[in-house]
């Protein structure tokens, strides 16, 4: 177990990088920060930071000497860093985590493999599987890359055959997955935080709405059934187990009837979470720095009726008029400069009673 006084490193310097570090600060726990990029948002909370990249194996050699143990704030560090700061201190999660849950292709056939639903895939390396992936799981489709995209980011649609040679130019060449067009009536997450012997802690199912291919608003509990909740819930269950998951992480479902069908796994800290910060007993932050650390999980349960509300680029601006409600609080992430579809913040709405 980690002692209040040890020092965590995170990779990355994001909004969940910095509500890392807040948590972890709030245990005891000093932070260091490692990323690539200058004025990141987690170093204004953090102890320590070191601005380079994840490539750099003399910078991560330092940085590995003046930590206790390493976690990240998002999928997109490389697994070389993962697995060669894991031969001098523990990581959390792991290498062999993050390498699933950072392709979708993998990501996909694990996901099947542990009997839970899916939308049809198949693996497009070229223009030649594309054209048998798309005769075989038909139109409307999806192309995405396999690693690196978020946000809507590196996804195109297919509505007809004759949209397939553009679709795949617009992906420059890239790894990609085909996937079918899910006919869903709504988008639910499940975070949960699992410690290394299996103790799990799942959240409330919350609701998801998207604009832009960016998260627009959570609700919690999700407007669904008690019975698709609980089929959630089990199969994020079966991913963190299967993955021998430490930390928290998300797994993001399509609801067709009452059934719910994987769309993506998040291993880490998660936008659709942030309702917890004011709407449950322990947050997210604090039950991944608890999960990690060793220490036991702190109770879930949902304090409010919660919903969250991104504030995305020029629509900050609504943080003013929503700080004048007496039950929203306001998250700002000090982001130095807002550009359109950027995170700047968000907040959340609660209800009482829960």
């Amino acid at each position: 177990m980690l002692k209040p006084g040890a020092t965590i490193g995170i990779l990355g310097g994001g909004q969940l990088g910095r509500m890392l570090a807040i948590a972890a600060a709030r245990l005891g726990f000093h932070c260091h920060i490692y990323c690539p990029e200058a004025g990141s948002p987690a170093f204004e909370v953090a102890q320590a930071h070191t601005i380079a990249a994840y490539e750099d194996e003399a910078a991560l050699a330092a940085f590995v000497g003046k930590v206790d143990i390493v976690t990240l704030e998002f999928e997109n560090v490389p697994v070389g860093a993962l697995r060669f700061l894991s031969r001098h201190v523990p990581v959390a999660p792991s290498a062999d985590a993050l390498e699933i849950a950072q392709d979708r292709l993998a990501e996909k056939i694990f996901a099947m493999k542990l009997g839970l639903g899916t939308a049809p895939f198949a693996d497009v390396p070229d223009a030649v599987a594309l054209e048998a992936g798309l005769a075989r799981i038909g139109t409307p489709a999806i192309l995405k890359t396999r690693r690196f995209g978020y946000d809507g980011k590196g996804q195109v649609r297919i509505m007809a055959p004759a949209d397939a040679a553009p679709a795949l130019a617009d992906l420059r060449g890239a790894p990609a997955i085909l996937e079918g067009f899910m006919r869903f009536s709504a988008e639910v997450s499940v975070v949960a935080a699992r410690k290394a012997d299996g103790s799990f802690a799942p959240f409330d199912v919350t609701e998801n709405e998207h604009r832009d291919h960016i998260l627009d608003r959570s609700i919690a509990p999700a407007r669904v059934s008690p019975e698709t909740s609980a089929k959630a819930i089990a199969a994020a269950r079966a991913i963190g187990d299967g993955l021998g998951y430490v930390g928290t992480f998300a797994v993001e479902f399509f609801v067709v009837g009452e059934d719910v069908i994987v769309n993506e796994i998040a291993p880490r800290v998660h936008n659709s979470g942030h309702w917890t910060l004011d709407g449950a007993v322990t947050c997210q932050f604090e039950q991944h720095i608890r999960a990690i650390a060793g220490w036991p999980l702190g109770d879930p349960r949902r304090i409010a009726r919660v919903e969250m509300l991104n504030l995305v680029g020029e629509n900050t601006a609504r943080w003013e008029a929503l700080a004048a409600e007496p039950v929203t609080k306001i998250h700002l992430y000090g982001k130095a400069e807002m550009r359109p579809g950027r995170k700047m913040g968000h907040a959340t709405r609660l209800t009482f009673p829960a």
